[in-house]
């Protein structure tokens, strides 16, 4: 791994830790999936976490974006993406380190769920089968989010215009399999091939299945190459 992109991640990683957005993120992340997770917990009566992980998708379609759109439109805003680009450090190193950065940030939210599975132990027997798969997948999913929030970044220098980008990118692969009753019998299968959601909860049945590992490795791979591809044309202008 590159040592530049490295010293980019963790300087991304300060910048995060030392202003309150991270703190507000994660914050509210645990607030709404702590509500999710216990208003239906004590309802089912069962030992498990799969009602957490079924509104894993749609919540991180809100909450990464969050993370993410300051990353290449703050430093655009402002001007220092310029001097950035003056430095010898390629599109590429630098893409990779404000991803790692992301999705550092991202399974970050994820460390505080953990005292979920910690108490469904106290009342019951818990699987830990599906519980390791969902939060392998959660890692996947949070890496292909973490790639799109970067990408709608390097797109513009306004960080809401960013957010809403990746948000509506996000929200559309964690909903096309529900929206496909609405769509032709023909593009059912498309909708559920391009599903996140699907992808995602196949995993956290604990079931690794390599068409799954491949879609978030494509996805992530695709809007990485995508950013790179932006923060080359900004280098060139």
């Amino acid at each position: 791994m590159h040592k530049t992109s490295l010293v980019i991640a963790r300087r991304e990683l300060g910048a995060y830790f030392s202003s309150p957005i991270v703190y507000i993120v994660t914050g509210l992340f645990l607030v709404f999936s702590g509500f999710l997770f216990f208003s239906t917990f004590f309802l089912i009566n069962r030992a498990e976490m799969r009602s957490f992980f079924s509104q894993l998708p749609l919540m991180f379609s809100f909450f990464i974006p969050a993370l993410t759109m300051r990353l290449f439109a703050e430093e655009t805003r402002s001007g220092s993406f310029e001097t950035l680009m003056t430095l010898p450090v390629s599109p590429f190193e630098i893409t990779l380190g404000k991803f790692l950065a992301a999705w550092a940030s991202s399974c970050i939210l994820l460390v505080p769920t953990l005292l979920y599975a910690v108490t469904i132990c106290f009342f019951g027997d818990l699987d830990f089968g599906p519980v390791v798969g969902g939060y392998i997948g959660a890692v996947l999913l949070a890496a292909a989010f973490s790639a799109i929030g970067i990408f709608s970044s390097s797109l513009t220098k306004n960080q809401i215009i960013a957010f809403f980008v990746a948000f509506a990118v996000c929200a559309f692969l964690s909903l096309i399999r529900q929206l496909s009753v609405l769509l032709p019998s023909g593009f059912a299968g498309i909708a559920d091939f391009i599903s996140s959601e699907r992808h995602f909860s196949s995993i956290a049945r604990g079931i690794i299945d390599s068409r799954d590992l491949i879609y978030f490795f494509s996805v992530t791979a695709l809007f990485f190459v995508l950013t790179v591809r932006c923060v080359g044309r900004g280098r060139s202008k």
